[in-house]
């Protein structure tokens, strides 16, 4: 007997072989078994996801001399006419070559006579989305309305094409395409019956090359047993297929992992040897950073989909999260410009090199204490002239208009120490119109004010220089407003004026913190000042000091929190704080309750905090209320946002 290709011979001949569209087979057999059929089904999917053959096994079981059911005999008449392809009663119609009207009138014009041999006259249109739109006409009355022994079963690759009067009076199923895995699978049951040995790797480059359909990937199982003499090699299905070896694309990431710029190049020299596809290696790079990523992530999502879950699972531990996202971002905009690249080899050297030269080294820290500069609250008092008609007017007010000064604090609100506001000599024998006008302003220097054009003057500190203050990360402005006074009146010192609400703010030290000192508390307030860079102080920052000793500290974080957490930045947190205390620590990050506010808690609970400042200062500021009052305007708090 000939040899009969694998994708006929092992076609389904029962639900129960199919591999996969339980969604379509659980439909199917359910209404067999209750003797509740429709009178017409359409099923779509890709090529070769078993469209056609569910029509066969469904015409079976209609016909099976045994009785209506989801599980046909096999044995009888029928079932061996079907299986063979010479059932009278099964009318298979290739709608791709039969496409003209009269083809179609020609079907329908045997509807009317009972089945010859069956109990179901049965018409299995195949490509239907070919029939021209004169045949589907003649089809829509028949199909609505066929006689009781006639079933029609249409299949199609591009539902899309369909008259919507053809889809509302079938029952459509659509069948998805096979995830590698299911292929895998199959295959491997395929080859046991057919004992072909068989490396699995092989079969998972089958699969993947399948993209879905299982006929394809028994087509290629067929070819992949002749090019290898009678069994599957990884080595030999990889050149019939011409895909890159994977393996290559690992020893590039392990050489990124490592900054080794002289292991990338001769990976890429071993690829030139091989006659590698070089815009293809850029694709395997991104496929395999995609997997790192969800391995990193979210790990439980990762599938085996390539056979390789463990080699990706051991990578995604050598590589920060962020540097994994920052090489797909590289990769994915290399490939978009590798036409630009004088040759495909020299455009994917550049591609890992700048990948190399560019990795992010962590997060830069930021200066931790602020140029020295007196704090002193003086402003230069002048006599008030007449008040301005209009905002625009106020641009161009005299110069001895008193501005509004603006303060920086130090360590909190209360270091601000009370000054009197001094007139110049000048200002004192400047005529006054009004001595009897006196407002308090404040200059809101918070973001999204409504900038006001105000003439600045200059501002003499007369106040001695005040003692050194200790000044947090981010200096922040607070609005402190000296009285616009007459020369002759008493000056108003700056503590006596009405202070918006104090924000709790982090307690940093530029002294390096003893060992013996380290507590939650300290961890918790002065946390920036272990300078933990990039997404290790992100992680860390949701820990808490659950046990320490003299040479060990033992953290625990909760387990919405730990998903980035792995093996490299417990390695690298224990590196880091030994080298700040200056001795060997082992640290250990646990799993578990975290029973305190963590540095992270802290630190959204202090901006919060300074957001009901600002918010405050919004809400009582003269400027904005007078702004509000003669523009009719409304405070929006919602858009109000820190400046840092």
């Amino acid at each position: 007997m000939s040899y009969q290709v694998l994708a006929r011979k092992w076609r389904p001949k029962t639900f129960r072989e199919m591999a996969g569209q339980n969604h379509v087979l659980k439909a199917l057999v359910n209404a067999l078994d209750h003797d509740r059929l429709h009178h017409a089904y359409l099923f779509t999917g890709t090529r070769g996801v078993g469209k056609t053959t569910i029509a066969r096994i469904l015409a079976k079981c209609l016909n099976c001399e045994v009785g209506v059911s989801s599980e046909p005999c096999g044995q009888c008449n029928a079932c061996v006419a079907i299986n063979e392809g010479r059932f009278v009663d099964l009318l298979e119609v290739d709608a791709a070559s039969r496409t003209k009207v009269e083809d179609t009138r020609e079907i329908l014009d045997n509807v009317q006579y009972t089945p010859s041999q069956g109990r179901y006259k049965v018409y299995l249109i195949d490509e239907v989305h070919m029939l021209s739109s004169s045949s589907f006409n003649a089809l829509l009355k028949t199909l609505e309305e066929p006689p009781a022994h006639v079933k029609f079963l249409l299949a199609t690759t591009d539902p899309q094409k369909l008259p919507a009067t053809i889809l509302s009076r079938c029952l459509q199923f659509n069948l998805k395409n096979l995830t590698p895995e299911r292929i895998v699978d199959y295959l491997k049951t395929v080859l046991e019956h057919e004992m072909v040995q068989y490396d699995e790797s092989s079969l998972w480059l089958l699969g993947r090359a399948a993209d879905g359909s299982m006929r394809d990937a028994l087509s290629l199982t067929d070819q992949a047993i002749a090019f290898g003499s009678g069994k599957l090699g990884e080595a030999d299905v990889r050149q019939m297929l011409g895909t890159i070896d994977h393996n290559s694309v690992y020893r590039l990431i392990e050489a990124l992992a490592g900054s080794d710029g002289a292991a990338l190049l001769a990976v890429v020299a071993d690829l030139a040897e091989m006659g590698a596809d070089f815009p293809g290696v850029i694709s395997e790079l991104l496929v395999v950073m995609h997997r790192l990523a969800v391995a990193q992530t979210v790990p439980d999502g990762l599938d085996n989909s390539l056979g390789d879950r463990a080699k990706i699972i051991d990578l995604a531990s050598k590589l920060a999260a962020e540097d994994v996202q920052f090489y797909y971002q590289i990769a994915l905009a290399g490939r978009r410009d590798m036409g630009f690249a004088p040759d495909p080899r020299a455009g994917l050297e550049m591609l890992l090199l700048r990948m190399l030269a560019f990795k992010p080294q962590g997060v830069i820290d930021g200066p931790r204490q602020t140029l020295a500069r007196p704090v002193a609250a003086v402003a230069e008092a002048a006599a008030p002239v007449k008040k301005p008609q209009t905002l625009d007017a106020a641009a161009d007010a005299p110069s001895n208009i008193v501005d509004d000064v603006v303060v920086s604090t130090a360590k909190s609100y209360d270091d601000v120490t009370a000054a009197a506001a001094v007139p110049s000599r000048e200002d004192v024998s400047t005529p006054v119109e009004s001595p009897k006008s006196s407002s308090n302003a404040m200059l809101n220097v918070q973001e999204n004010t409504v900038a006001i054009a105000e003439r600045e003057l200059a501002v003499k500190q007369v106040a001695a220089p005040p003692p050194k203050v200790v000044t947090p990360p981010v200096v922040e402005t607070v609005h402190v407003a000296a009285e616009k006074v007459d020369p002759v009146e008493k000056p108003v010192a700056v503590s006596e004026l009405p202070q918006p609400p104090v924000a709790s703010k982090p307690v940093f030290t530029h002294e390096k913190i003893p060992f013996t000192s380290l507590n939650n508390a300290v961890w918790r307030e002065q946390f920036d000042a272990f300078q933990l860079p990039g997404m290790l102080g992100s992680v860390a920052g949701h820990c808490q000091i659950a046990a320490l000793t003299a040479s060990s500290v033992a953290f625990n974080i909760d387990a919405a929190n730990a998903a980035l957490l792995n093996d490299r930045h417990v390695e690298r947190l224990g590196e880091l704080l030994s080298e700040y205390f200056g001795a060997p620590l082992a640290i250990t990050v646990n799993i578990g309750d975290v029973a305190y506010e963590t540095p992270a808690a802290f630190k959204q609970r202090c901006l919060d905090e300074r957001l009901v400042v600002a918010k405050h200062a919004l809400r009582t500021d003269v400027l904005v209320n007078r702004i509000i009052e003669e523009f009719d305007g409304v405070l929006d708090e919602e858009s109000v946002r820190l400046v840092d």
